[in-house]
């Protein structure tokens, strides 16, 4: 490839994944501060009721998820991939906006939460297929033998949110007090996202569509496009079952930590946000260093050994930090988390784009890792937080992490018997 070429890849890998930075931003913004959003929108006479009602509203956006990944996953295998990626990114920017103005519930009444659940609901419709376009996108353009490093930029792309959001928390937190924080500093972050709105639509509307989607002779048509995914549907659950595991993982190590950290450890927020900055910044080093060597190795040795390794020691993690939470053990055992996440989704985003029909596989990957998303991964803050209420112990989460890699183990043997197949390293992978 010449270094013109190469430049070319390069300008195109940050244009599909800008729109992937600001869904994430807004998400870990509303993790961060669930508990201060919670106060002003569900004021409640308990905090853990307001909490709750606040991680519900959360984990509502991503019910929207699978309807977005059909409807506009078939857009994109229709109209094309640079269609689609600019109407999600749009979409986002409606509810990053509805969110970020929205006066508090002592303003307005019942319409705050009304008016802050339908702006995540139109996040979670976006959302639901932003990241299977971009993950389809990368997989497109790869290079041969690359594809694995290619895809794991998708997520790479979404830890620099993190990091951006937790740093910004940082600097808040140093500067204002918690009155301040919970009165109108937890908007600062979101209406920065609104400001680099206009920026990211720069970048993404020079997007040039897949040389592989142009050489198709023909686009199926939306209803063809359904049945193709209901004809797939073993597929399609397969896959939801192998996103299971890591998108449990990602929010809990993520959008969780700062309220595990402040409610059930009863650390400072600067150090919690802290802790989450690490995380974003291991996710952003593991992702495309074991999505390049599940290039070298295969995609299955690396899905069975982390699902495995998350099995064994989640729980015992956590027991080991709630025993003595302290800053330095909440960093050590989210460092391991970020270990296992990011070494185990480095290689199963892109196996998911490869078990895919291509003329579904937006709408197929997207409605995959939008039910896992729905049903598990975007109530994972709400449910570590009923599990440790309802039982009184603080490590319960480490269940519900070894349960969903249990599912993703599952899924990952189910495949390796026959269900799908799955490409050689250095090939691009179609199923038969």
């Amino acid at each position: 490839m010449t270094s013109e070429a190469r430049r070319n890849k390069i300008k195109n890998v940050i244009r599909v994944a800008s729109g992937n930075f600001l869904e994430m931003y807004d998400f870990m913004v509303f993790g961060y501060y669930a508990a201060a959003i919670g106060r002003t929108f569900f004021p409640k006479g308990s905090e853990f009721a307001s909490l709750m009602l606040a991680l519900m509203t959360f984990g509502a956006g991503f019910l929207m998820r699978p309807l977005g990944a059909l409807i506009l996953g078939a857009y994109i295998d229709k109209r094309g991939r640079r269609a689609g990626l600019i109407l999600t990114l749009g979409l986002m920017s409606i509810g990053t906006i509805s969110i970020a103005c929205v006066p508090g519930y002592a303003a307005i009444g019942i319409a705050a939460p009304v008016l802050v659940l339908a702006g995540r609901l139109v996040q979670g419709f976006s959302a639901g297929v932003e990241l299977g376009g971009v993950s389809v996108y990368l997989s497109e353009i790869a290079t041969p033998g690359h594809k694995g490093f290619y895809v794991a930029w998708q997520s790479a792309s979404q830890q620099l949110a993190v990091v951006f959001a937790a740093l910004l928390g940082v600097l808040l937190n140093s500067q204002l007090n918690k009155g301040q924080m919970d009165d109108f500093g937890w908007r600062i972050p979101l209406l920065v996202g609104c400001l680099i709105i206009p920026f990211l639509f720069l970048i993404r509307r020079s997007l040039a569509e897949t040389d592989e989607f142009q050489s198709r002779k023909r686009h199926p048509g939306t209803s063809e496009i359904f049945r193709s995914v209901a004809a797939n549907w073993r597929l399609v659950l397969m896959g939801t079952m192998l996103v299971t595991m890591t998108t449990v993982s990602f929010y809990f190590i993520t959008a969780y930590t700062p309220t595990f950290g402040k409610t059930a450890l009863h650390l400072a927020d600067k150090d919690n946000l802290i802790v989450t900055l690490c995380v974003g910044i291991s996710n952003f080093i593991w992702l495309p260093l074991m999505g390049a060597l599940s290039d070298k190795v295969g995609r299955r040795p690396l899905l069975i050994a982390f699902t495995v390794l998350a099995l064994l020691t989640a729980y015992p993690a956590l027991l080991w930090l709630v025993a003595s939470a302290s800053f330095s053990r909440l960093l050590m055992v989210e460092l391991w988390l970020s270990f296992i996440y990011g070494s185990y989704n480095g290689a199963m985003v892109v196996y998911l784009t490869e078990i895919m029909p291509p003329d579904v596989r937006a709408s197929g990957f997207s409605l995959a890792y939008s039910l896992a998303t729905a049903l598990f991964g975007g109530f994972t803050p709400a449910i570590a937080t009923y599990l440790i209420e309802a039982t009184h112990n603080k490590a319960m989460p480490g269940v519900w992490l070894s349960c969903a890699a249990a599912v993703g183990l599952i899924a990952t043997l189910w495949s390796s018997n026959g269900s799908s197949r799955e490409a050689a390293p250095s090939a691009v992978a179609e199923p038969a």
